[in-house]
C-alpha cells in the first residue's frame, strides 16, 4: 500500500466517523481517492478573500454536464455572478445570507426548459410536455445532478461551497434580475469560494443508514430508533460547533409547520405558472 493509499484510506476512516460515529467503515478493495472527498462534504458559509482560480467556472460546468441527464434533454443552466452589487441584492433576496456577498462567485442554478420551446417553434410544432409537472422535475432533477458533479469538482480542488435554497424565496425577482425567458426558473445557489482560516474543520453527521437504507420495500417501523438516536448525536454535535442544541425532529417539524416557514416558497406554483409551466 502506497503512503497515498494509507493517507486517503485514514482520511475516509476519520470522515465515516465523524458522519456515523464507530463501526462503519468500506471494505479495502472498495477505497479509492474520489471516496474521501465525497465523505468530507461541509458546508462553507465563511469564505477568504481571494479569487477563485482562472478557469475553474469552465472546469466545473463541464463537469456539471458530464452528469447523467434524462434522454439527453440537458434541461439546465447555471448563471455565473462575481459582481459584487448583484451578489448584494440577490443575498437580501434570499433572506440575506451573508456568505452571498462575501462569496467570490455565486452560482444560480437554473431548470431550463426554453430550448425545447424553441426548437419546436423553429421546427414548426408545440412542446405540449412542458406544460405538465413532468417538464419541471425533468429540469429539476437535471439541474440537481449537474451541480452535485460541480459540487464534487470544486471540493477535489479544495475550495468550498454551501448550498443556497433561499434563492426560491422570491424566485420572481430572482428571474427578473437574471433576465429569466419563459420556461427557465432558478432552483437554488450555491456560493463557491476558499474557506476562510475561522472555518470549522467539523462533518455534519447524518442519519444513520437504518433510517435511510431499504432492501426490497420501504419499512417505516425500522426507522423510529435511528431517528431518535440520531436526534442525540445531532444535539451533541450542535453543542460542540456552538450551535443552539435543538436537533433533528424539532428542526425540521418547524421547517415545515405552517405555510410561513417555507419563507416566500409556498407561491412557487403561482411562480412558475407565470414562467409559462402549466403545471397540468
Amino acid at each position: 500500500m502506497t503512503d497515498t493509499e494509507t493517507l486517503a484510506r485514514e482520511k475516509t476512516a476519520a470522515f465515516l466517523k465523524e458522519r456515523y460515529g464507530e463501526g462503519f467503515a468500506i471494505p479495502d478493495a472498495l477505497m479509492n481517492p474520489v471516496l474521501p472527498v465525497l465523505l468530507s462534504h461541509r458546508s462553507v458559509r465563511a469564505f477568504a478573500d481571494k479569487p477563485v482560480p482562472e478557469g475553474l467556472l469552465e472546469t466545473i460546468v463541464a463537469a456539471g454536464q458530464s452528469a447523467s441527464t434524462s434522454s439527453n434533454l440537458q434541461l439546465w443552466s447555471v448563471v455565473a455572478i462575481e459582481d459584487k452589487a448583484r451578489k448584494d441584492y440577490l443575498s437580501e433576496l434570499a433572506g440575506g445570507q451573508k456568505h452571498i456577498r462575501d462569496c467570490p462567485l455565486f452560482l444560480v442554478w437554473l431548470a431550463a426548459g426554453s430550448r425545447v420551446a424553441r426548437a419546436a417553434e423553429a421546427q414548426g410544432v408545440t412542446a405540449e410536455g412542458l406544460d405538465y409537472v413532468e417538464a419541471v422535475m425533468l429540469a429539476v432533477v437535471d439541474a440537481a445532478l449537474a451541480a452535485q458533479n460541480a459540487v464534487v469538482a470544486i471540493e477535489s480542488l479544495g475550495l468550498g461551497i454551501t448550498y443556497i435554497g433561499g434563492i426560491r424565496n422570491q424566485m420572481d425577482k430572482v428571474a427578473q434580475e437574471l433576465r429569466l425567458p419563459p420556461y427557465v426558473f432558478p432552483c437554488f445557489g450555491m456560493c463557491v469560494g476558499w474557506p476562510g482560516e475561522s472555518v470549522a474543520a467539523s462533518v455534519k453527521p447524518r442519519l444513520p443508514q437504518t433510517a435511510v437504507l431499504h432492501r426490497e420495500t420501504y419499512t417505516i417501523e425500522q426507522q423510529a430508533q435511528p431517528v431518535a438516536a440520531y436526534d442525540a448525536t445531532l444535539t451533541e454535535f450542535q453543542n460542540r460547533v456552538g450551535m443552539k442544541p435543538v436537533g433533528w425532529q424539532p428542526t425540521i417539524v418547524r421547517r415545515m409547520q405552517t405555510r410561513e416557514s417555507l419563507t416566500g416558497r409556498h407561491r412557487l406554483r403561482e411562480i412558475l405558472e407565470g414562467m409559462g409551466y402549466l403545471m397540468k
